[in-house]
């Protein structure tokens, strides 16, 4: 699914509000996930899942043109670990 099928859909619940406010208050959600991550914080959705930053040390890496060794800095990567209830539904465990 993408941005624009998924506030599609929301307006399609919600068809009290145009498809612009619609629009804007996904866009709102999505920037406040994406604050909350760089600040490190951690996200939840009941039912659904959490987000969490993790931590990548430096590591060395090879160039596989020149096959030189280069060090890789430290990284930090988003991770998703998905709900009991989103993984019973998709496993056919539990109905919507």
């Amino acid at each position: 699914m993408t941005k624009s099928e998924l506030i599609r859909k929301v307006q399609e619940r919600i068809s009290d509000y145009p498809s612009r406010d619609v629009a804007y208050a996904v866009l709102v959600v999505f920037d406040a996930m994406v604050r909350a991550l760089i600040r490190g914080e951690r996200i939840e959705i009941r039912d659904f899942g959490n987000i969490t930053v993790r931590h990548r040390r430096s590591i060395r890496g090879r160039n596989p043109k020149t096959s030189d060794i280069i060090e890789l800095p430290p990284r930090k990567i988003p991770f998703f670990k998905v709900g009991k209830e989103l993984y019973d539904m998709i496993n056919g465990r539990k109905g919507l």
